[in-house]
């Protein structure tokens, strides 16, 4: 069997494993030398200094590649702002960069942080509207996507994108976080590089962070490596060992969160103490069409915009007992948090937008615990 003949859920499972061998090892070992004996001329490929290159990273990066279904392994970096930061360079010093108005809010501080500094022109669409974007290609270097975006869950037309993108000769980069490769594949779809928070769903655990960026051409590719060896964007060998156990149960993780969130966003679409849900599952949502059409499942993560303004959002943080308050997501346990309470969030995020990351606890549970804080809030 060839990995094109398998799905990605057993990918996650069987890929990136050591060679077959009588007494080999069933799991890739984690490597503790900074260094490796050379000596003469370094060939290409060969190990010399761990900031270089080191086999510790190569069995995630070859699981990440092929859940990606690229044609090279991914490149893992220490964080997910250094695999942005590393696609991101691919805008010149005065070059134009146009980029999601809701976004990571720290996607758009190193874009804000790139014009400030080498005046990288920077144009904000609504990644939604088709039309808004394509009106904003010419000229650009790069073309950003989120999608669904954080933390306002809009969905992109990735395919039209790609395609009037690459028609303007722009190249596009996607960040397939929220989604993860399960829930689509953008390479599939001709972006020119996807990048990941590997500390989110990939890992899974909340317990590392990283991040990588995967791409089918060879010289993008080691472009970022170039680029990951300059600046010392490295990942620790345990943390890569970390993120390899972390992903093999990533289709089991996944599959129980994105039933569990959109059962939740089901029930608090009803809900008396709910203004506003957002869930791309649920046939409500702008959104809605469009991830049917182009994503498998829906995502783990809801917005909730609770009575009672930003004060009622904080309420119900404070009376929630399982879920967490707490920044990140994808991890196996259920989190949130009013995003606003950062001033570098995007201002047209409303003040009460709660971000749920739903994980892999029991859904009644969390629905009960969700509904007494929701009633709570209100009584207040």
């Amino acid at each position: 069997m060839t990995p094109d003949d398998l799905s990605p859920a057993t990918l996650a499972v069987a890929a990136g494993r050591p060679e077959r061998q009588q007494g080999a090892p069933v799991n890739a070992p984690i490597v503790l030398s900074s260094t490796y004996v050379s000596q003469g001329e370094v060939g290409a490929g060969e190990k010399f200094y761990a900031r270089a290159g080191t086999e510790t990273w190569e069995p995630f990066e070859q699981v990440l590649g092929a859940l990606e279904g690229a044609a090279h392994p991914a490149v893992l970096f220490g964080s997910g702002m250094a695999a942005i930061a590393a696609a991101m360079s691919l805008v010149p010093a005065g070059g134009l960069l146009v980029v999601p108005r809701h976004a990571y809010q720290v996607t758009l501080g190193y874009a804000a942080d790139l014009a400030e500094r080498y005046g990288v022109r920077v144009t904000a669409v609504e990644i939604a509207d088709t039309d808004a974007v394509v009106a904003a290609l010419p000229g650009a270097d790069l073309l950003w996507v989120e999608s669904p975006t954080n933390p306002m869950l809009e969905v992109a037309d990735l395919p039209a994108l790609v395609a009037a993108a690459h028609a303007a000769g722009v190249p596009v980069a996607v960040d397939n976080t929220f989604a993860t490769p399960l829930g689509q594949r953008p390479l599939a779809h001709g972006a020119d590089l996807v990048v990941h928070s590997v500390t989110k769903h990939l890992a899974g655990h909340t317990d590392v962070v990283l991040g990588a960026a995967v791409t089918d051409d060879a010289a993008l590719r080691a472009r970022l490596v170039a680029y990951r060896t300059l600046h010392g964007s490295i990942a620790g060998p345990f943390e890569a060992w970390l993120a390899l156990r972390g992903v093999r149960t990533l289709a089991l993780r996944v599959e129980r969160q994105q039933a569990n969130a959109l059962e939740l966003a089901r029930r608090l679409e009803s809900h008396p103490d709910v203004v506003e849900v957002r869930h791309p599952g649920l046939p409500s949502d702008p959104g809605h069409e469009r991830a049917t059409r182009l994503m498998t499942g829906y995502g783990s993560i809801v917005g909730l915009r609770p009575v009672g303004g930003a004060a009622g959002a904080d309420a119900v943080v404070a009376a929630l007992a399982l879920w967490l308050p707490a920044t990140s997501l994808g991890g196996v346990e259920s989190s949130l948090e009013r995003r606003r309470r950062y001033a570098t969030e995007s201002p047209t995020v409303p003040e009460d937008l709660l971000r749920l990351s739903v994980g892999i606890e029991d859904v009644e549970d969390l629905w009960r615990d969700l509904d007494q804080a929701l009633r709570g809030a209100r009584g207040r």
